[in-house]
């Protein structure tokens, strides 16, 4: 069999029972019982197959995902973001817009405190989008920025799906998360622009109201109360990291400390949050890993029938510029963004893409924070992405899918610019990893 053919084959057998509906893990793992079949010698690949799941997820690199997961749980139970809010959106005054810069600000520190899109998109639409309807915002000024900062928590750390991306692809954890950090501020800003742009040429889309006055005093104890102490968790996972104190694993636990921390501070930690938090840890990481257990054998098999290396050496005999080449990997992950979620279209092209962008000449890290900023887009490319949904079910009632998908078009095209200055400067990404190295 050709490579091409065992490639189409196994693709096909991945993406048959999703589009029937079949759960991702089920998916995976019809695919892989046929193609043991027939690439790796019947019952002795069964048996190899149930090794390997068992392999996949017992990686020590794997353990900060569940912690990421946690101390986002954490945050959000135990209303820390609440008062994040709250502390911003004193601090904005009467600016015309405040709301829609404040969606931005708060969803880049919820970002960097949580590293989970979904549930920073869900608590933000449904604490923000009411509020901004009533006063009169227009939908792209009140959906599209929460959209936007949303998927901020995917490329800026501590991300989970970081931490996957790195330990799948076998690269430095930890300067991927570092190379995370000026993309995502850089993206924040270019929404910040983009907002004053619409305010300008739209007045009437977010109309000015009156406000109660806070005196600057009263301004800097809420920053230095309520948003400050965040700098512990951020200092935890992060700076850590940066000085060579711990590795990713470990500053992964201290932030889960640092939050609990904060709750007992703030007396707002209690059962009821230990048990929403710890559960919905537990559903979201067994999530992930049945996907890894399912799509690990996957990766394998497209090694193993010869598709992987046979797609890599015809893309390398192909005249074609190397940018070319990495904008048809950044157009397939957003086509397949459409159709799975990140943690599955990430493990179905990395086996392939990782291997040709080195190849290419591209530094893995550097990557790294593309493939993530694809991701990123992909979340809320209409009409399928999985963002969107999520601000669609926690909107008001009235709002349609088509109203959600425009409101994202313009953040999607910031997020387009900075993948162009990536590629013009390298050093926006790879830039902080190397100082630090």
């Amino acid at each position: 069999m050709e490579w091409y053919e065992a490639g189409a084959l196994l693709l096909g057998l991945a993406l048959v029972p999703l589009a029937l509906g079949a759960p991702v893990f089920i998916s995976f793992l019809f695919a892989n019982a046929i193609g043991v079949l027939i690439f790796m010698g019947g019952a002795n690949g069964l048996i190899q197959l149930v090794s390997n799941g068992t392999v996949s997820i017992s990686s020590f690199l794997l353990v900060p995902v569940p912690l990421f997961i946690l101390m986002g749980e954490i945050f959000f139970h135990a209303g820390l973001a609440v008062r994040v809010f709250d502390a911003l959106d004193a601090v904005f005054g009467g600016i015309r817009g405040r709301l829609s810069y404040l969606c931005v600000t708060s969803g880049t520190v919820f970002a960097t405190l949580t590293g989970t899109s979904m549930a920073s998109t869900a608590m933000m639409g449904s604490m923000l989008v009411p509020e901004m309807n009533r006063r009169g915002y227009k939908s792209k000024m009140s959906i599209g920025p929460i959209l936007g900062s949303g998927g901020l928590a995917m490329i800026i750390p501590p991300s989970a799906l970081a931490v996957l991306l790195g330990s799948l692809a076998q690269i430095d954890i930890g300067a991927l998360l570092l190379a995370g950090i000026v993309p995502g501020l850089v993206l924040a800003l270019l929404y910040i622009g983009l907002i004053y742009l619409q305010v300008r040429l739209d007045p009437n889309a977010a109309p000015i109201y009156e406000t109660e006055h806070h005196p600057l005093g009263h301004k800097l104890m809420l920053l230095a109360t309520n948003v400050l102490p965040m700098g512990l968790v951020i200092f935890a996972v992060i700076g850590m990291i940066i000085a060579g104190i711990a590795t990713p694993s470990e500053s992964a636990a201290f932030g889960v400390i640092g939050v609990v921390i904060l709750a007992i501070v703030f007396r707002r930690l209690n059962w009821e949050v230990l048990k929403k938090s710890l559960t919905g840890t537990v559903k979201v990481t067994v999530m992930v890993f049945m996907i890894i257990v399912g799509s690990s054998t996957f990766s394998q098999l497209l090694a193993f029938s010869g598709a992987s290396s046979g797609l890599v050496s015809w893309a390398t005999d192909l005249a074609v510029d190397p940018v070319a080449m990495l904008l048809l990997m950044f157009l397939v992950l957003l086509f397949l963004g459409m159709f799975l979620d990140q943690v599955s279209q990430m493990l179905l092209t990395l086996p392939v893409f990782m291997p040709l962008a080195v190849t290419l000449g591209y530094d893995p890290i550097w990557f790294g924070v593309v493939m993530l900023l694809a991701m990123e887009i992909s979340l809320t490319t209409p009409p399928f992405g999985l963002l969107l949904f999520v601000m669609l079910g926690v909107a008001p009632k009235g709002t349609t899918l088509s109203e959600v998908a425009l409101a994202s078009v313009p953040y999607i095209l910031c997020s387009l610019i900075l993948l162009a200055l990536l590629i013009l400067v390298p050093g926006i990404a790879v830039g902080l990893p190397d100082l630090i190295r």
